[in-house]
Order: structure tokens, then sequence, then C-alpha cells
């Protein structure tokens, strides 16, 4: 029985304090960051380093760099979705045992039918993550091309689909390296070449600690609700990808309180101590990296993306370009050019007011990025148009 009720308002104003986004609420580290939003997008190496520089108080690419690969206080691995995060340390072994182990278990199991079409066995990849573990260990750091030279068995093929149209011979040397990344028995190092680049090395991995499924997703769910909620059923099982009775069970575990909200007919939930209202901030605007973590958090969006301008700021595959945003709602989208000019492009008519603080914030990101040029990993209409001038 829903008691509460809490109006699009008040879930706008939730984003400017949780996620970080009105200016005198910015972060004082990376880790911040990836804290208050639970996991930062890394799909789009440059994802994760905007989405952290869009709210750190003092903002700097070192900052993101010194957390991933010196202290190693985030950590990069697939998780929700089967899609690629950065995770604050100490919740890695919470993803890894809510979401990443059931993936390490069938995608490990697939590699194992590939490989036996191929007429390699059990033994063969027990012996190839032995030799490209251990490899990985002696030299600290090293590049999958690298260790395809050292690990006789990582440049073996593997036949995927047999028997279909879709039957083709695959390297092994990226399916094995993707299953011990899963493990955690090899974890992403620093990229070759900049902090743009999507190719990285790789880094002998801890393990992970042996938490029961179960706690590990209330866990999970405590710190995502915490973030983005009030959120329906839905929204997190469309988050974490989970089976709907997984998410149903967590939020019961976690005494998940249901509560009204007013774009949706489903009840939400909050934690059961985030009942009080939230008062609004004064007014914010923010410009936002393509998959960033608060467009991408919640399956329903119609509170703060207007189904019309959707099209022009998705691709086809559902990835988000970038953003601007006035107070909690996406009201346009924004680009840089060639010659590193940030230009926006308005979907909705804000005001004066609200114009000059969009146009403040692309002046920032104008002094972030500097002589940096950044094209989003997914290109999306608005920001091929943008970008074209």
């Amino acid at each position: 029985m829903t008691s509460r009720v809490v109006t699009d308002r008040e879930r706008r104003a939730r984003l400017a304090t949780r996620h970080l986004l009105a200016p005198g609420l910015r972060a004082p580290s990376a880790e911040a960051v990836a804290d208050a939003l639970v996991a930062l997008h890394a799909t789009d190496a440059a994802t994760v380093y905007l989405s952290a520089l869009a709210r750190l108080a003092a903002p700097q690419t070192a900052q993101v760099e010194r957390a991933l690969y010196d202290d190693r206080t985030l950590v990069r691995m697939h998780g929700m979705r089967q899609t690629l995060f950065v995770v604050p340390a100490q919740l890695a072994s919470v993803v890894q045992a809510s979401t990443t182990r059931e993936m390490w278990v069938k995608e490990r199991g697939l590699l194992l039918k590939n490989a036996a079409d191929a007429g390699l066995d059990t033994a063969w990849l027990e012996r190839v993550e032995a030799e490209t573990v251990a490899e990985v260990r002696r030299r600290g750091s090293v590049t999958g091309a690298e260790l395809g030279k050292t690990v006789p068995g990582l440049r073996d093929q593997v036949l995927y689909g047999k028997g279909t149209k879709w039957e083709t011979w695959q390297p092994a040397s990226g399916r094995v390296l993707r299953v011990l990344g899963f493990d955690g028995a090899v974890v992403r190092g620093r990229p070759v070449g900049s902090w743009l680049s999507s190719q990285h090395r790789w880094e002998p991995g801890a393990g992970h600690a042996d938490i029961p499924v179960a706690d590990a997703q209330a866990e999970l769910a405590r710190r995502w609700l915490r973030a983005f909620g009030p959120a329906t059923e839905a929204d997190l099982k469309w988050w974490t990808g989970w089976k709907v009775t997984d998410a149903r069970k967590a939020l019961k575990a976690i005494g998940a309180v249901a509560v009204k909200v007013e774009s949706d007919d489903a009840p939400a939930w909050v934690l059961p101590d985030d009942l009080d209202g939230v008062e609004a901030t004064e007014p914010w605007a923010a410009l936002l990296p393509g998959l960033d973590p608060t467009a991408m958090g919640w399956q329903a969006r119609t509170w703060y993306l207007a189904d019309g301008i959707r099209p022009r700021l998705f691709d086809r595959a559902g990835n988000v370009g970038p953003t601007v945003w006035w107070n909690g709602e996406v009201v346009g989208g924004w680009a840089q050019r060639p010659d590193g000019t940030v230009v926006t492009g308005m979907l909705r008519d804000v005001g004066g007011a609200a114009d000059k603080l969009i146009a403040a914030e692309a002046e920032r990101w104008q002094r972030i990025l500097g002589e940096h040029r950044v094209t989003p990993r997914f290109r999306t209409p608005m920001e091929r148009e943008l970008t074209e001038g």
C-alpha cells in the first residue's frame, strides 16, 4: 500500500544532490563520484572520465587515472546487463557475486562448447587459463597481443555457431581473457594510448570475496535505490539485468517501501529511511556525456526525458548521447566540433536565465577538454548534427 506521493519535481531535485549535479555539490574525488552513482558506464572509454569530470569540483583527468591505475580504488569490470562499468573497489565483489558470476558460468560454458566443436577439450581451456594468468602475473601489465605471442593456446581457434549460417572460426584469445575478467583473475589496466583509447593492458586480479548471491543482490539494490530511488521494480530489473524474481527478492530483503510517483502507475520504491521530502536546490544546468549513469539510470524516463525529444538523443540500440540538463530535465544535446568548440542544441525553450547557465556550462567544458577531442563511441542524430555544424 503506497502512502507517500513523490512528484516529478521532487525526483528531479534528488538528481541535483544525489547525482552531484548542482555546482555547489560537486565531488572532491573520482571515488566520490563513483560511490554516489554506484557505477560509471565504461563501454566508451571516454564516458568514465567525462562522467567524473562533470561532477568534480576541480575536474582533472589525472584524478580518474590515479583512482583507476595507481590507487586501484576504482575497478573496471563487466557487470549489470553484461555491460562494462567502473565501480568502487569495495563494491567489485558485490557486483561480481550479484551479477558477473552468472555471466562467467554462461560465458565459460559457451567457450567450452565452441572449443569442443573445434576439437579442443576442457583440459585445453584449463591449461590456457592457467598459463595466461601466470603470464599476466609474471609481467604485471601486458596487452592481449603480447599475451598471444607467449601463450600458444591463445592463438588456437574455436568454432562459433557450428551448423548455422553464423558459423565462424574465432581466435580464443579474446574469449579466454573475457572469461578470466569475469572471474576477476585478471583486470583491465592502463589504456594503450591516451585516456580516450579503448585498447588496454591486462593486469593481475585479486579474485573476489565469496558472497552469497542473495546477499550481494540485496546490497547492490540498496546502493542503487539510495542513488536512484524512487524507482520501480521494472527499473531495477532493467538496470541490473536480473530476473524479475531476483529484483523482487532484493527489494524485500532491504525493506524497500512503496511510494507513488507521478509518471508511472506501478509502485515505486525507496529505502525505509528515505521517505522525507527533498528540497529543491538553486536552478542548475549540466552537460552530461553519452552513456552517463544519470541518463541511463531508469527504464522509464518520461519524468526527465520527454518522448518527443528522445529520438534525437539516442541511437538505434538505445544508447544515449551527450545531453543538456536543466533542473533535472533533459532539454537538449551538446557536442564538441573538430576544432574543439563545445556547442549545444536546445530541444525545448527554457528561457533566458536557463540559457545563460547552460552557456556557462558549455564554457566550463571548453576549459576542461582543452586540446582533447572527444567523439562518442555511439553517435546520435543530434550529436552528429551539432558536430557537423
